[in-house]
């Protein structure tokens, strides 16, 4: 982890985390096709760091994390900002994503480690080995 990484939390802790602040967003930012067909966590919200067509990375991402955040209003100096927390497949660009967000002087900023689906096991399949729905946390899909 480096200096400007989002904290790691686990799909419990993150769970917990929108439970415990009502002001929590969770922001799926899986490709479309993944938070559509794959499914996605109840209650997030769909903001794609990479998407198809051209799979790059989206330029207006921490804008509409703003917009999402009503342009920082959900910031007080009491209770500092709401808590951004991302999820991806597995974790890995959710952290990339985290990391652009801080960058841009977002503050309360989570990414959830195992993502959605969870590392590869032995056969090279997703959803055994961690990730959101391993957990039996609520998703849904198309």
């Amino acid at each position: 982890m480096h200096a400007g990484d989002p904290p790691e939390i686990n799909p419990k802790q993150a769970f917990q985390m929108l439970q415990d602040d009502p002001r929590a967003v969770l922001v799926d930012i899986r490709s479309t096709m993944e938070f559509l067909f794959v499914g996605h966590p109840k209650g997030a919200v769909h903001v794609a760091w990479i998407d198809e067509p051209d799979w790059e990375v989206n330029p207006h991402f921490t804008a509409e994390i703003r917009k999402l955040l009503l342009g920082g209003a959900v910031c007080d100096m009491e209770e500092g900002c709401a808590p951004v927390i991302l999820i991806c497949r597995s974790g890995k660009r959710s952290a990339e994503a985290g990391r652009a967000l801080i960058e841009a002087g977002l503050k309360n900023v989570f990414h959830i480690d195992e993502g959605f689906e969870g590392d590869l096991d032995d056969n090279h399949q997703r959803g055994n080995v961690g990730g959101w729905r391993y957990h039996g946390l609520p998703w849904e899909q198309c």
